[in-house]
């Protein structure tokens, strides 16, 4: 073993600095597909409170007519109407972007072609529409089965 691999390696006392560009906090702003980005990830929480209000709905009717009575009102609030709305916009924008991200995430061939995307987002916009449109009618010719069904 020689002296000098016995002895302490050797460093200076300071370290080069790596060159880094700063990020504004607002980089997202700079373009409309980061803002897309932002938004569609913010709208989870959006998400989530939609589904939170639909089961404290069914809670309510659950409850009975007094309790179903009591929470309609709650939602008759100007707060409430607000919120709705943009719950409702955001929720949109993230269905929206869900199923326009489908092509993206089915790499479905066929015959070793891929299949376009029109033809993999399209079916899922058709099944949205019928299926919303399926719970409208429900809801607007039935609307007392509905509340029996849901108080069992």
């Amino acid at each position: 073993m020689s002296a000098a691999s016995s002895q302490t390696p050797s460093y200076t006392p300071w370290h080069p600095r790596w060159y880094r560009q700063r990020v504004s906090t607002w980089w997202w702003l700079g373009s409309w597909r980061y803002l897309k980005f932002i938004l569609r990830e913010i709208s989870s929480i959006f998400v989530a409170l939609a589904v939170g209000m639909t089961l404290l709905q069914i809670a309510a009717l659950r409850r009975g007519p007094e309790a179903y009575e009591r929470f309609q009102h709650t939602l008759r609030s100007p707060f409430a109407t607000i919120v709705g709305f943009i719950t409702l916009g955001f929720v949109l924008f993230h269905s929206i972007t869900w199923f326009n991200l489908a092509p993206h995430a089915l790499a479905v061939r066929v015959r070793g072609k891929r299949v376009p995307a029109l033809a993999i987002s399209l079916p899922h916009y058709l099944a949205w529409i019928a299926v919303s449109g399926a719970i409208a009618w429900l809801v607007a010719f039935f609307p007392r089965s509905i509340s029996h069904f849901a108080a069992l």
